[in-house]
């Protein structure tokens, strides 16, 4: 990979205002699914107070709260039953008959079991607090001031829950596998916000490049960590995003 402003096919991206220190603004970076609301911002989205709101987002009407509460509840006892019998004891049957719904109304909020660990609302959250950086500042700037906002709105509770689905990630390999699928659609979701930013249509080439390289080095920082805190990992988030924003220099 090469630095942003390096790849010529990037300069209008990178260069739609002179980047600037990544500390200005609120903070936050990962994946999302219809909105959540277990208990604050990072399962809530809208529906919570929190992060969600920096981003102006519209509140949720009572359809869209009730899918939110059941999201959660899907996921709250999900994570629930992987404490308590393990991730591969635990059924989708026994999930569903917790949160009580039915298996199809499972998959309805989430396709696999490995997505119950996967998908939350970082997504949301970082894309918020991007839209919510100041304008001056390039993209991997933005990027890193945007995580440093989502991470400084977490509460301790929904803290503990990232560093135990980031556990979950690491150790078991079916969702190891399956979170390769959850970068490439962050991508995607990276990508329309970096081309939101820069007054460019959401599949924009060098806006999805950007995007990408953000990604990459994160994976590349956070794959092979197994037991960092969740405040080390996004330490080596934010030290990499550095890196990719100076260039990658050797």
């Amino acid at each position: 990979m090469t630095s942003m402003s390096e790849m010529a096919g990037l300069a209008d991206v990178v260069d739609t205002a002179a980047p600037g220190p990544a500390g200005a603004g609120p903070a936050g970076a990962g994946p999302a699914a219809p909105g959540a609301a277990e208990a604050g911002p990072a399962e809530a989205g809208a529906a919570g107070a929190g992060p969600a709101e920096a981003g102006a987002a519209k509140p949720m009407g009572l359809r869209e709260r009730k899918k939110a509460k059941t999201r959660a509840a899907i996921r709250q006892h999900a994570l629930r039953l992987f404490r308590e019998r393990g991730y591969s004891a635990t059924t989708v049957e026994q999930i569903a008959a917790a949160a009580e719904v039915s298996p199809a109304t499972f998959f309805r909020y989430f396709p696999t079991k490995e997505d119950v660990v996967l998908q939350d609302e970082m997504d949301v959250l970082t894309v918020q607090a991007l839209e919510a950086q100041p304008a001056g500042l390039g993209p991997i700037a933005a990027m890193r001031g945007a995580t440093r906002a989502m991470l400084a709105g977490l509460s301790s509770e929904e803290l503990a829950r990232l560093q135990e689905t980031i556990e979950l990630s690491m150790a078991v390999p079916e969702v190891r596998a399956r979170a390769v699928d959850e970068f490439t659609r962050t991508i995607d979701v990276m990508a329309a916000a970096v081309a939101k930013r820069a007054g460019r249509e959401p599949d924009d080439f060098a806006a999805r490049n950007v995007a990408g390289a953000v990604i990459g080095v994160i994976m590349a920082v956070t794959l092979p960590s197994t037991d960092l805190s969740i405040t080390a990992t996004f330490a080596r988030i934010d030290a990499a995003l550095a890196h990719l924003e100076a260039g990658l220099p050797l």
